[in-house]
């Protein structure tokens, strides 16, 4: 049920890929409570996935941006206050890959390179979101800038790789650059540690259904969905939530506070 907690805001959506994304959800939700935006993603992912359909469904357009870009980041603001018509009120970070895991690397088997495109992709990506938008005064006073993550930046994940390091990078800038940004312009910077979700990217991930059904029966509430985690977004969007910032906020139905749960402990007795 759509209530207008964005009515009158402006903002940009990264990584929305297929129907399955987050991202993807994030948007119909925004669209729902009645902001505009314009989505965004790396030109190869166009011509992968299904963002123009996303597109036509909230009534905006795709502008491609290579993330590790500086120069990217400028045209894509540019582009966002030109067709919205002032500056943004949020920013959704939905982006990440590693290339080490795409091409099945061990952990104790790094292409060093490879790693540094992860950290490049995965967390440099929102420095330079964050950099580049306040070097170019684009974001009102108490707009809101989020980025998902995952426990992995806290808790060893064998198969999440160096997407782990890459997690707890991007949790850090979050952190900085919301010292920053708050006492500057008063922006909020937050990252949402997401459930396990299945989505064309999560799916991908060697022995991602363990990690799914393990959070799934330790996770009091169970896995939050992606609809759920879009629910949250949202929230951390509105005016409703202008106190909270540099934080890495846990959306995981309690998998980060549970020790084992009796169904573990079912499953594990002799």
């Amino acid at each position: 049920m759509a209530n207008q907690l964005l009515k009158g805001k402006k903002g940009i959506i990264t990584g929305a890929l297929d129907e399955n994304s987050i991202a993807w959800k994030i948007a119909l939700r925004a669209k729902e409570e009645g902001a505009e935006f314009i989505l965004s993603n790396a030109p190869v992912a166009l011509r992968m996935g299904k963002i123009n359909e996303l597109a036509e469904q909230c009534q905006t357009i795709v502008v491609p941006a290579d993330a590790t870009k500086v120069e990217d980041w400028e045209a894509l603001y540019d582009q966002a206050q030109d067709k919205l018509g002032g500056k943004l009120d949020f920013l959704l970070h939905s982006i990440g890959m590693s290339p080490n895991v795409r091409k099945g690397r061990e952990y104790g088997d790094l292409k060093y390179e490879w790693f540094l495109q992860s950290l490049d992709i995965s967390a440099l990506s929102f420095h330079k979101m964050l950099q580049v938008a306040e070097k170019k005064e684009v974001l009102n006073e108490w707009a809101s800038v989020v980025a998902l993550s995952y426990i992995a930046a806290q808790r060893a994940f064998a198969s999440y790789s160096d997407m782990a390091q890459a997690k707890a990078v991007l949790e850090s800038i979050a952190r900085s650059y919301g010292e920053r940004y708050g006492r500057l312009n008063k922006v909020r910077v937050n990252t949402v540690s997401q459930s396990p979700t299945k989505t064309t990217a999560g799916t991908g991930i060697d022995g991602f259904d363990a990690f799914f059904a393990y959070a799934e029966s330790l996770s009091p509430l169970g896995n939050a969905s992606a609809e759920d985690c879009a629910n949250f977004v949202i929230a951390l969007f509105s005016d409703l939530t202008r106190m909270v910032t540099m934080q890495n906020l846990f959306h995981d139905g309690g998998f980060s506070s549970t020790g084992i749960s009796d169904d573990i402990v079912a499953r594990m007795k002799p």
